[in-house]
């Protein structure tokens, strides 16, 4: 599997997961009151945690790809624009051209709000950046959900693997 093909189908199972988690989040009680839950004061609210996964992948691209996807600097204000926010996002992934990646091993320049800069391989970044943060991010938003008694499981956050259930419970 190449880093592009991993890289991205992993970006689609755990948006697409997050959308089956913002439909549940929708009939819930606390919908209303969603987006501006938090996990602690400290913390970025729910609806920062969506526009981050939602721009993610579009910056990680920008330095995998050689790509120019604009990310939306504006927080989703509803749990429907959240979902359209997810759904951009993965019609945009299914843009990126087959060998649109650059060489595992070329260099990534990674240069953080707070000053701080990495530079590392492209394989590097997505193993000790990108996923770590956007893996992150999807836990945090399931956590908030939860946190406001939105009913979710671990099924929801990993509803890819029934493509590979070999054998049902019971």
């Amino acid at each position: 599997m190449t880093l592009q093909t991993h890289t991205i189908s992993t970006w689609r199972n755990m948006l697409r997961a997050l959308s089956g988690m913002l439909g549940k989040a929708a009939a819930h009680e606390s919908a209303g009151t969603l987006m501006e839950g938090r996990l602690a004061d400290d913390m970025l609210p729910f609806a920062t945690q969506i526009r981050m996964l939602a721009n993610f992948p579009r910056q990680a691209l920008n330095s995998l790809a050689n790509a120019d996807f604009v990310s939306n600097e504006e927080d989703p204000t509803s749990l429907e624009d959240a979902k359209a926010r997810i759904a951009e996002t993965l019609a945009m992934l299914d843009t990126v051209a087959d060998d649109a990646f650059i060489a595992d091993e070329a260099m990534v320049d990674l240069d953080l709000p707070n000053g701080m800069k990495f530079r590392l391989s492209a394989a590097d970044y997505v193993r000790d950046w990108a996923f770590p943060n956007f893996y992150f991010h999807v836990s945090i938003a399931y956590a908030i959900m939860r946190s406001n008694g939105v009913e979710l499981g671990k099924a929801d956050l990993v509803p890819h693997m029934m493509q590979h259930l070999s054998q049902a419970p019971g």
